[in-house]
């Protein structure tokens, strides 16, 4: 039986997995390859970086420095867990692995627009497209940008990047869902609302385009403001409380409400930012080993 088992390979799994190989622990961590890291053409507010890094880079970095301590990372996914009488089942096909604790960092998957994936990863890859205004809303300074988005979520994130441009406008994936006091909001930061439907989206020249109820815009990067699906769904199965959204709750420690199982980065509820997902990491990590330690000491 391994002592933790880490699901997700992202930036706050490799942290876990650092941290925990680094304290002698056996470790297993299950990558199935859908970091939304991975995805970052390249951050430029990963302090340390300053000219920036991509995403695969920086996995690809910290997972050689947690294979480098004994961390063993195997390509799959964990489709279940179970809680035993002395820790958790992770079920991985058709085996079912042993482990004293668990620690989920599965993150969160984007909703995107509905447009080819082909011509939606050319648009992220080019900085037409863009998910997280806190990690690169500078590099969109006084730039023309759209927002698809409605509702208090399209509001906030079209407000919060009114901070970088003067020129701002929502979009309504279908039509807008506004109350008034967001609609005077917006009209009060100089936000210019469309309604939608959008879609027949394109890149043309450097700038990517939409067609809208009010004719065909371009912009020089499109933020969706479309939510996003919380993987909690193997913790909420053994019984961890979570939010409305699946948002894992759990205290300073990173425990959740199941005894043994830690939660750390985009699937607990928090900033969604690689920094606070490692910080998470190293909080989960350091109490997973002082926990194991008063169960059993742990000696060399």
């Amino acid at each position: 039986m391994d002592d933790c088992i880490i699901i997700g390979a992202g930036p706050a799994g490799l942290t876990a997995a650092i941290y925990l190989a680094r304290f002698h622990l056996s470790i297993r961590l299950f990558d199935c390859g859908s970091s939304r890291a991975a995805q970052i053409p390249c951050t430029r507010n990963h302090a340390g970086y300053p000219d920036g890094i991509s995403g695969k880079e920086l996995l690809a970095r910290m997972l050689a420095q947690a294979e480098k301590y004994g961390a063993v990372r195997e390509e799959a996914e964990v489709t279940g867990l179970r809680v035993l009488e002395d820790g958790f089942g992770v079920r991985v096909g058709e085996r079912e692995l042993g482990a004293r604790t668990v620690l989920l960092a599965t993150g969160v998957v984007n909703n995107r627009p509905d447009m080819p994936k082909d011509l939606h990863d050319a648009a992220l890859a080019r900085g037409l497209l863009r998910y997280c205004p806190i990690c690169d809303g500078y590099e969109v300074t006084d730039k023309r940008i759209g927002v698809i988005g409605t509702g208090s979520h399209g509001m906030a994130e079209a407000l919060f990047l009114r901070g970088y441009s003067a020129d701002v406008t929502l979009i309504a994936a279908e039509a807008h869902a506004l109350s008034e006091e967001e609609t005077k909001a917006l009209d009060d930061a100089g936000i210019a609302r469309i309604e939608g439907p959008c879609g027949g989206y394109a890149i043309e020249g450097e700038r990517i385009a939409l067609d809208s109820a009010e004719g065909r815009l371009d912009f020089d990067t499109l933020y969706p403001a479309l939510g996003s699906v919380i993987r909690s769904g193997l913790a909420i199965q053994v019984g961890a409380r979570g939010d409305e959204n699946g948002c894992l709750e759990v205290d300073d420690h990173q425990r959740t409400s199941v005894p043994g199982l830690f939660a750390a980065g985009d699937v607990a509820r928090g900033l969604d930012q690689i920094s606070h997902a490692m910080g998470e990491a190293g909080v989960a990590a350091t109490t997973i080993r002082n926990l194991l330690a008063e169960r059993k000491p742990i000696r060399r």
